[in-house]
């Protein structure tokens, strides 16, 4: 057994799912399995035990393997500052600050890199799950690509191909990433999977037909529709698909949380936890009339710290968030938005702006420092145990009452850890407070364990994959590889265009 592909028509067409629900599904069968992904441009990412920053969802995926999570599951990390700038974190470690153009440069040592990953992962485990990223027919990248087609010609790789239904076009983009392959790519392409199908299911086996026939490639899947499995999602896309309608509360009211949308938003998935609360209705808003009727705000985590505080004053926001502190309604920051809440900001680092006055709701300072702080730090509010995370290059320098590794005034919280919510008890202990500071009669419920409805989606991940897939024939790819004799979809089989000389 070795491994295989799993690609996507688009971002966000169910690659991470479909990755963890077959790690899931395996190591259900008693396979040793890892998840990998070569490389991905993500702003939510993790700290592995031993200090090194991967994809969240390849934390994620390799929870749905029952393995621990390591640099090796994802060597190549982007984390954009702008739209044109990415900080690249190798083997778990920052390496370089690149722009579009310059990350071209070094595509040939990273290559080497994430096949010595790859090869280390193969040597440890029985299957290796490959996640690809964007789609594979991207023809402009093909000829740098070290994630999709040019990591499964490299590593002798089978492709499978998701492609999200509910998007519309589904068949067209399974057809057209074919067609628009090389030959020696379309060799390895061994299935599709379709994903987030609502209706009958007898209404589709005409396409599914017509598109073996065209391409000579079985539907290995159809996924239902799930609402629910956004858990730890990588892509900002997510924050626009539906989710599930809080449930009722245990208490009287609910509470209702605004998450402010920072164009560079991080480690959204901080707040995952605070939405699979009963009664707890959690919003994204980019508007400073998003912010009002909320009983807590919540300034996130951010790539851009400076550049989404200029932003949240352009919008009005910083003066809303402002008004609220100084009438007690609460507001939380998260290690970047925490730094916003500071007096001041030196920033010779991220922004190279120098210094810039924060919204100084919060008695602190902040310098940037070059070398970035990695870490699973443990401590302890309201007299429960914290697990948690950080990632920054910001220094908090900070005054006042201790909360956690940052500081509290008033009904303003800040603190640099991602996953604090994560832990039951403080979770519940802090909403109590939130609810006490706004005024309303919501009251955490007392059972909820965040761990245990992390576990039950990603079961329900290998579910979808025992119960709506062609296992068997999976199991065949896997070990054998993509089927050989495939016809060439044109025209990426097509022969070389005639000379556009007049004759």
């Amino acid at each position: 057994m070795s491994g295989l592909l799993v690609a996507g028509t688009t971002s966000d067409a169910g690659k991470s799912v479909v990755t963890a629900g077959l790690c899931r599904w395996l190591a259900r069968q008693g396979v040793k399995v890892a998840p990998f992904k070569a490389q991905n441009m993500s702003l939510n990412s993790m700290v592995t035990s031993d200090g090194a920053e991967i994809g969240r969802a390849q934390y994620m995926q390799a929870q749905a393997a029952g393995v621990e999570p390591a640099a090796l599951m994802n060597p190549v990390l982007l984390k954009p500052g702008s739209d044109r700038r990415s900080q690249v974190v190798v083997l778990g470690r920052p390496v370089a600050e690149v722009d579009a153009l310059q990350y071209g440069a070094h595509k040939e040592w990273l290559k080497g890199v994430v096949l010595e990953s790859l090869d280390e992962l193969r040597a440890k485990y029985d299957v290796v799950v490959c996640e690809g990223a964007g789609s594979p027919a991207e023809i402009n990248l093909r000829g740098g690509d070290i994630v999709n087609m040019g990591l499964a010609r490299a590593a002798d790789l089978p492709v499978v191909v998701v492609g999200d239904i509910d998007r519309g076009g589904v068949f067209a983009s399974l057809y057209g990433t074919v067609a628009l392959l090389e030959p020696a790519d379309q060799a390895l392409i061994a299935g599709f999977v379709i994903n987030k199908f609502r209706g009958a299911e007898e209404l589709l086996a005409p396409g599914l037909e017509q598109l073996k026939m065209l391409t000579g490639r079985p539907t290995l899947g159809v996924l239902p529709w799930k609402l629910g499995l956004y858990l730890d999602s990588e892509d900002t896309l997510a924050l626009d698909a539906p989710r599930p309608d809080a449930k009722g509360p245990y208490g009287k009211e609910t509470l209702r949380i605004a998450v402010v949308r920072f164009p560079r938003i991080s480690n959204f998935t901080d707040l995952d936890a605070l939405a699979c609360e009963p009664g707890v209705v959690v919003r994204y808003a980019a508007s400073a009339g998003d912010l009002a009727e909320a009983d807590l705000v919540v300034l996130p985590g951010t790539r851009a710290t400076v550049a989404d505080l200029t932003w949240l004053r352009e919008r009005g926001m910083a003066e809303e968030v402002r008004r609220r502190a100084e009438a007690g309604r609460p507001v939380l920051g998260i290690c970047g938005g925490y730094q916003m809440l500071a007096e001041e900001i030196v920033d010779d680092v991220e922004s190279k702006e120098g210094r810039t006055r924060g919204l100084a709701l919060l008695p602190a300072r902040v310098e940037f420092k070059k070398e970035k702080t990695l870490g699973r730090p443990e401590g302890s509010a309201y007299g429960e145990p914290v697990h948690a995370y950080e990632i920054h290059h910001g220094i908090v320098t900070a005054q006042g009452e201790p909360f956690l590794d940052g500081c509290r005034k008033g009904s303003v919280w800040g603190t640099t850890w991602h996953g604090a919510m994560e832990n039951d008890g403080f979770r519940r202990a802090f909403l109590a407070d939130v609810a006490q500071a706004a005024g309303r009669a919501f009251v955490p419920a007392p059972d909820v364990s965040f761990e245990a409805l992390r576990e039950a989606t990603l079961d329900a991940l290998g579910d979808l994959v025992e119960e709506h897939m062609d296992t068997e024939a999976v199991w065949r790819i896997i070990e054998g590889g993509a089927p050989g004799g495939m016809p060439v979809v044109p025209p990426g089989g097509a022969p070389e265009p005639p000379s556009a000389a007049v004759r």
